[in-house]
């Protein structure tokens, strides 16, 4: 099953981040962090634990275009590996817990007041807007992060593919390489 959606913008900060959102805020709760965890985040070691225990993939250089965004769940060849599209990078060993049936694209903004009520709105409001976020079965996933362009209506668009295959917890491994930047060069923009 592929999933796609598009005119996914940065909203002007040039980080993505990839989690279970409702896991994350569970995570925030049982470890007493404020509200504020873009500030917990970036002034203390907290935001590289969430990544080692495969809370959340933090994606940095995202530069502020309009992205497609891909969850590929299909053991085909990825999209953006297929002729007509321009892979860039793929980036593989990240591993994920999904606890509430839900798997997301989020921005750097939304960590600025992370509440459970903010996170209920912005998934009320990812659900009636049709934006990255898919359903999932709780449990360990291993993810593929790859970046490019895909052709789409005659037009190179930057694209991010997340393909996400089940992952025994015995193969769930630590996240380690956390500072990767995914930054795509476009054509179009």
């Amino acid at each position: 099953m592929l999933y796609r959606f598009t005119e996914v913008l940065n909203d002007l900060v040039n980080y993505f981040l990839l989690g279970d959102i409702l896991l994350l805020e569970n995570w925030k709760r049982a470890n007493n962090l404020p509200d504020d965890l873009a500030t917990e985040f970036t002034t203390n070691e907290s935001g590289d634990r969430a990544f080692a225990e495969g809370i959340v993939i933090p994606m940095t250089g995202i530069e502020n275009y309009p992205y497609t965004i891909l969850f590929n769940l299909s053991a085909d060849r990825p999209e953006l590996c297929k002729e007509k599209n321009r892979l860039q990078f793929r980036k593989s060993g990240y591993f994920l817990k999904v606890a509430h049936h839900t798997l997301l694209l989020f921005t750097w903004p939304v960590l600025k007041q992370f509440t459970p009520e903010k996170v209920n709105d912005l998934i009320s409001y990812y659900k009636v807007h049709n934006k990255p976020m898919i359903e999932l079965a709780n449990g360990w996933y291993h993810i593929e992060i790859l970046g490019g362009e895909t052709l789409q209506d005659g037009d190179y668009e930057p694209t991010f593919e997340f393909v996400i295959q089940p992952a025994a917890k015995e193969e769930a491994a630590i996240n380690t390489d956390r500072n990767v930047r995914f930054e795509i060069t476009s054509s179009a923009y």
